[in-house]
């Protein structure tokens, strides 16, 4: 899910190029890397506290067992999702603004449209891994557990980041003249 998550958000990028957005794009590109570097570091707790299993139709009721990986888990993918006030929010809005401003409607409802199949496709996996019964069945489940600080540290901050990491791109944080 979060390999073909990150196909989308080079479409993003290449849109806001395709615009003159290059500013735009390298935002994306920084934002991008603390949400989804959030992400993927979550999912290798995850993948740890499973004993090595991937199958997320198998996992389920993760969150009473990994609290920190949940909730940094789901700031990641409302950061990708777009959800304000998180970084992606920011940096996606930068890119359906110029194409909005500049005239380009189909791209702007093009990229609205991508961002809610983000927010869906997201929020399935966040549900399928973390909410339900726990579906890992057979004598060798694992017993799920919270990753260790090593992992869970990184988690946290990268999480802050994705939180804060947006507010640098608006212009009054710049210094720039808003009115």
């Amino acid at each position: 899910v979060l390999a073909y998550s990150t196909i989308s958000q080079l479409g993003y990028m290449f849109l806001a190029c395709g615009l003159g957005a290059f500013g735009a794009a390298i935002f994306h590109l920084i934002m991008h890397a603390f949400f989804k570097a959030l992400l993927f570091l979550g999912s290798g707790s995850v993948i740890h506290a499973m004993g090595g299993e991937q199958d997320i139709r198998k996992m389920g009721d993760l969150r009473r067992h990994m609290p920190t990986t949940y909730w940094t888990f789901v700031i990641g993918g409302l950061a990708l999702a777009g959800i304000f006030p998180l970084a992606g929010f920011f940096s996606k809005d930068a890119i359906l603004w110029k194409a909005w401003a500049g005239g380009h409607p189909v791209f702007w409802g093009l990229g609205v449209l991508v961002a809610g199949l983000t927010a869906y496709y997201m929020f399935r996996c966040i549900f399928l891994t973390f909410h339900g019964a726990f579906r890992y069945g057979g004598a060798a489940a694992p017993q799920p557990h919270e990753s260790p600080a090593v992992m869970t540290l990184p988690l946290v901050v990268l999480g802050v980041l994705a939180v804060i990491g947006g507010w640098v791109g608006i212009p009054i944080i710049q210094g720039a003249d808003v009115l």
